[in-house]
């Protein structure tokens, strides 16, 4: 990653260094990938400060991530059309700025508005910068060492986010977690205007149409789970929401059917391969940012921990995950990548379970490291792979929207789980009831993903391997 190396360029552009590319995609994915879970650990002084009610806290956490997934595929889209290095660059100011927003949020719409705001600019970055990385390095080894390390900082972001967001929350404030996000735009933005390829805007027109239907009925569908949790299944407020984002959301499949450039083509989803590591990606990550947005708290809550010792609790998880991941891509070649999603998930699932059994009297040694190291390995064997299934076998023309999908199943997850596990947890007496009943609805998520993994994602890559080896 850190040695430069010229790569054919692309037409209308000059060439380039594939190391310096590629830095670049993965730190400012990096960074926005950290603002899924940098707020964790301020939540208890976010909610303090600003007076948020359980629903107004998980708001501040899904109008960045609904925003972000519902905007992916018009983000993916717009990079193809008007020039990806373009498209890129302008979502790096967006994020930046909104980042500031954030920061000197003075009240509660305020901050989920600027959260929004921050998930729009994500949306461009996050597909533009996965083709990116699709368009520079060729098929084979490469790409497979580069999408590994796109899917491993998705992770890594994830869990480290919890820890910066916990040492500048004791040491600083919440606020200044977003702060920093402003110069590394910043530099990221000069850096990308010098060293990424220009591409020429391709012909073609946006489908506006389909890109506000999936907005749209995703927030009516979230927005009524989580008001399910606050007023009850049987609440109007609750059950016409739900009904409104299944129908809009309906009518977005037809309109991506029928128009003649969608931006989701129905033909990704033919192959079993894309389709079933999409499911698993969007149970996968809802449940993932879940549990640290339910951990962080039960550790301030419960054990009475500071910020700084929350961020730091997930310490044991992140260096397990970095450590594995560094061995995924000589397994992938070895056995496969499908193999390692199943065992990656399965791990997951069996700590998941295990830290479901935790109680306010467990100490954290005891109860809590043994199920972080079989998280942080879980995740450390799955995210690479799981990117890589999500693209493979794209056509070229299909190469955003392939980008956009990974993204969006990612993000659209992490909000749905946010918001089916706070509504699962809504009825419980206590808090560490509450944190209980969140894992034990996401370990039934991942049984689920298990089980896509295991009748989608194995067989359709092992007909992928015969069929290579027959050529």
């Amino acid at each position: 990653m850190t040695s430069l190396r010229t790569a054919p360029a692309d037409a209308g552009s000059t060439p380039r260094h594939t190391g310096m590319i590629l830095a670049i995609v993965l730190v400012s994915y990096f960074m926005i990938v950290l603002d899924n879970s940098i707020i964790f650990t301020g939540l208890p002084q976010i909610r303090a400060e600003l007076q948020l009610s359980p629903a107004g806290l998980a708001w501040a956490q899904n109008a960045y991530t609904l925003v972000f997934g519902g905007l992916l595929l018009l983000g993916a889209r717009t990079g193809d059309l008007l020039g990806r290095r373009r498209v890129f660059s302008v979502g790096l100011v967006v994020f930046g700025v909104a980042s500031l927003l954030v920061g000197t949020a003075p009240n509660g719409a305020w901050i989920i508005a600027a959260r929004a705001l921050q998930g729009i600019g994500a949306a461009i970055v996050a597909p533009t910068s996965l083709a990116l990385l699709t368009s520079s390095f060729p098929a084979g080894p490469e790409r497979t060492r580069a999408t590994a390390a796109y899917g491993t900082t998705a992770g890594l972001g994830a869990s480290l986010g919890l820890v910066v967001g916990g040492a500048l929350a004791s040491w600083v404030s919440w606020r200044a977690g977003f702060f920093i996000n402003v110069p590394i735009a910043l530099v990221m933005l000069l850096l990308a205007l010098r060293y990424l390829p220009a591409t020429r805007p391709a012909s073609g027109r946006f489908d506006l149409v389909g890109a506000f239907a999936s907005t749209l009925g995703m927030g009516a569908f979230v927005y009524g789970i989580i008001q399910g949790g606050e007023r009850g299944w049987g609440d109007p407020l609750t059950i016409w929401p739900i009904v409104v984002g299944v129908l809009v959301i309906a009518l977005f499949v037809v309109d991506q059917r029928r128009a003649a450039q969608p931006i989701m083509p129905l033909r990704l989803f033919a192959s079993a391969e894309r389709s079933g590591a999409a499911v698993a990606r969007l149970l996968f990550a809802g449940t993932m940012i879940a549990f640290f947005f339910f951990t962080t708290q039960f550790f301030q809550e419960v054990y009475g921990w500071t910020p700084l010792q929350a961020g730091l609790g997930f310490l044991p998880m992140t260096v397990v995950q970095f450590a594995v991941s560094l061995l995924v891509p000589t397994l992938s070649r070895r056995i496969g990548g499908a193999p390692l999603i199943g065992a990656g998930l399965g791990l997951v699932l069996a700590g998941m379970i295990w830290i479901s059994l935790i109680s306010a009297d467990v100490p954290f040694v005891v109860g809590v490291v043994g199920p972080l190291v079989l998280l942080g390995a879980g995740q450390g064997l799955t995210f690479g792979p799981l990117t890589s299934a999500g693209v493979a076998g794209a056509l070229p023309e299909d190469a955003g929207a392939a980008s956009g999908l990974v993204n969006t199943a990612h993000q659209l997850g992490s909000t749905l789980g946010v918001a089916v596990l706070t509504a699962v947890a809504a009825g419980a007496s206590t808090p560490t009831q509450r944190v209980v009943d969140a894992y034990r609805g996401g370990a039934v998520m991942l049984a689920v993903a298990v089980v896509v993994v295991l009748v989608a994602v194995i067989p359709a890559q092992i007909r992928a391997r015969r069929a290579t080896a027959e050529s």
